[in-house]
């Protein structure tokens, strides 16, 4: 009789785990989070990301879903803001009970955010527009890292790239202005890392706060050095201070800097002071309709809609896990969803490929080096 009431408990349980089922998955929808920013300096990024990627969900609802289920998506703005991006990850996990998360923006706002909540909690992160090496440890060296799968280079990647291409132009006096912040920081640590390969360091160093265009003190120390060239790690508003500031101060160097300056907010933001002006890129150009993920990309925006590198990014993060949740099967679970994308190597979305593995979290080395032309158009 014992040996029966436990079977019997056995069993109830078993079947109360089915009933239930995985967290954020119904009968008919899957529900996934954001967080980006909608507001503030840098809410634009999060706009065009939203809108792109609940487009691509729109399409995929009206060809009938995934397994049927219809794809939600709960996105909340964090105003690029640490604190309110870790706080959004908590609500997104323990109060909306979303499935998964998807596009994320920023590198501390996302590295504590993993560290703290959604690695801990085991739900898996894809993509987010930072660069940052922590957020591509292998699961070994931090085991929340199991739970963030990244779909772009690394600031590693593009300040080597920038530095590679200034330093075969004879480029020697060489400033770096960065952000105050895990972006930022990351990005300065490439940069010297780059140079030093070159038995270079650079000639200054100065730093804009975040969220913030108050570049005085960061014009005054780096016009000091008189620089052949200065690379930017910072986003658009504080980019277009700087750059407007120097300008004012007599300084001409060559100016470059990393993707996530966004490259059309940047043109928006100084119109023709935008003009060479270069930029590393981490994904296709979004405007050349032979890659079939960018035609793919433009026809999902129509004729309304306004092509960019953030919302290619976002169409990419999108895209990768569809792929991914359609693999997990008909019972989709985080850790299925996990698996599938640990198992997609040199995985072509049509003329950009991704690789991921159980020890990797890399995604891509793509870079590409842009430069501003004239009536802001974006030059290969």
């Amino acid at each position: 009789m014992r040996r029966a009431k436990v079977c019997l408990l056995a069993f109830l349980c078993w079947v109360t785990m089915v009933l239930a089922g995985e967290v954020g998955v119904t009968d008919n929808s899957v529900l996934i989070g954001m967080s980006a920013p909608f507001s503030g300096p840098n809410g634009a990024y999060g706009l065009d990301m939203k809108s792109v990627i609940n487009g691509y969900f729109r399409q995929i609802n009206d060809s009938g879903g995934i397994h049927g289920r219809r794809l939600e998506l709960r996105a909340l703005d964090d105003g690029y803001e640490t604190e309110r991006t870790v706080a959004n990850a908590r609500a997104l996990i323990a109060q909306e009970k979303v499935f998964a998360l998807l596009a994320f923006y920023g590198s501390s706002p996302t590295t504590m955010a993993m560290n703290e909540v959604f690695g801990p909690a085991r739900v898996p992160l894809v993509g987010t527009i930072s660069g940052a090496d922590s957020l591509r440890q292998s699961p070994k060296e931090n085991p929340n890292n199991r739970y963030m799968f990244n779909v772009r280079a690394s600031y590693a990647n593009e300040t080597e790239a920038i530095v590679n291409q200034l330093v075969s132009l004879g480029f020697r006096n060489i400033a770096v202005l960065y952000q105050n912040d895990g972006f930022g920081k990351s990005g300065l640590d490439g940069v010297v890392a780059a140079l030093r390969k070159h038995n270079q360091a650079p000639s200054a160093v100065a730093t804009v706060e975040r969220n913030s265009v108050d570049v005085s003190q960061a014009v005054r120390t780096i016009a000091a050095a008189n620089p052949q060239a200065v690379i930017m790690v910072t986003l658009y508003k504080p980019t277009a201070a700087f750059v407007r500031a120097m300008r004012k101060a007599n300084q001409k160097p060559q100016f470059m800097t990393l993707s996530p300056v966004g490259a059309d907010l940047l043109v928006q933001e100084l119109g023709d002071e935008a003009r060479g002006i270069g930029i590393s890129q981490v994904m296709p150009y979004p405007w050349n309709d032979t890659t079939p993920l960018v035609r793919d990309y433009q026809k999902l925006l129509g004729k309304q809609g306004r092509a960019s590198y953030y919302g290619l990014e976002a169409y990419v993060m999108a895209r990768i896990f569809v792929d991914a949740l359609r693999k997990s099967g008909k019972e989709p679970t985080r850790e299925k969803l996990v698996s599938s994308l640990e198992a997609m190597q040199n995985h072509d979305l049509g003329g950009y490929r991704i690789s991921f593995s159980p020890t990797d979290r890399l995604g891509s080395r793509f870079v590409d080096l842009t430069v501003i032309g004239s009536g802001g158009r974006v030059l290969r």
